[in-house]
């Protein structure tokens, strides 16, 4: 594996969000700012078109637009990985086929939902995939959301048969087997972690960074925290860890990415809006954020 492609996908990835306005449509004055925000305040890399960008709601051409948007945007500023995953495997090859991917560092590729493929499914599924690009790929374990879990034995396997596949995003919130892999798998090959809240454990195991949720709201403190911890500084990575414990309770309790938009429409980003099926969190739930951005001195 390229040196420059570790490098590039070490550190803090945000998962970008969608603005939207209230009729709906695409808030891509509030996407531009947001933007800016990441690289001014030193996230190192940028997720576009994944779970948090609420992507099952946006149309094709919505997609192109926000992709090409953020693209000119950064302008080769930070490293950009696409979401690009599905349930059907054609599918997902063709779109590898066919798509414009210029200025994408990687893809991010989810296991098939719905379909609960078995773990032969899925290593063949990901075969498929990375026989059809060149691009680095990080696979994406999230079985709380996909109905199935990729085991330890079929990450290791694919990242020892497929040289582009570089990475695999871990959100089983399993810690155990987030390890083995770490303990087992080839050197160059990257575990990412996929939950804020046990972003500091895993970078202690030998994880490589996190894909962020709550680093929209907190680019400069969370990218801090993951660098003191890659430098072994665990003292005051988990002071930094233990300051956003009760907004990471917060951030998830109504769904994401209703915790962090709400986080965003609290401190003058974007407007509290999601797209149905999806609803912005309860008053109860939002009342708290407030209270718990004020004991973090962020204005409101």
């Amino acid at each position: 594996m390229e040196s420059s492609i570790i490098s590039k996908l070490t550190g803090m990835g945000v998962a970008l969000i969608t603005p939207f306005r209230q009729d709906d449509s695409i808030d891509f004055d509030a996407l531009g700012k947001l933007v800016d925000y990441q690289i001014q305040n030193k996230a190192d890399y940028l997720v576009v078109l994944g779970t948090t960008a609420e992507t099952p709601t946006l149309s094709k051409e919505e997609k192109d637009s926000i992709v090409d948007f953020v693209k000119h945007r950064v302008n080769g500023r930070l490293p950009i990985v696409l979401g690009c995953g599905g349930n059907c495997t054609a599918n997902v090859v063709k779109d590898l086929q066919t798509g414009n991917f210029d200025g994408i560092t990687a893809i991010l590729s989810v296991t098939p939902y719905y379909n609960k493929p078995s773990q032969e499914g899925i290593y063949q599924h990901y075969k498929a995939i990375a026989q059809a690009t060149p691009l680095p790929i990080i696979m994406y374990n999230v079985p709380g959301r996909t109905g199935v879990n990729m085991t330890v034995e079929t990450t290791l396997r694919l990242a020892r048969e497929f040289d582009n596949i570089v990475a695999v995003k871990e959100a089983s919130g399993n810690i155990n087997q987030m390890n083995n892999i770490i303990k087992n798998k080839p050197r160059d090959f990257m575990v990412i972690c996929g939950d804020d809240g046990i972003a500091f454990p895993l970078l202690t195991l030998g994880a490589v960074g996190v894909i962020s949720v709550i680093g929209n709201a907190f680019p400069k403190e969370f990218s801090r925290m993951v660098r003191l911890a890659l430098n072994g500084d665990f003292d005051n990575a988990l002071l930094i860890h233990h300051r956003f414990t009760d907004m990471f309770d917060l951030l998830f309790v109504d769904g994401n990415p209703a915790g962090v938009k709400c986080i965003l429409s609290a401190m003058g980003f974007i407007e509290n809006k999601l797209r149905l099926p999806l609803v912005p969190t309860r008053l109860t739930t939002y009342e708290k954020i407030r209270e718990v951005l004020m004991s973090l001195s962020i204005k409101c």
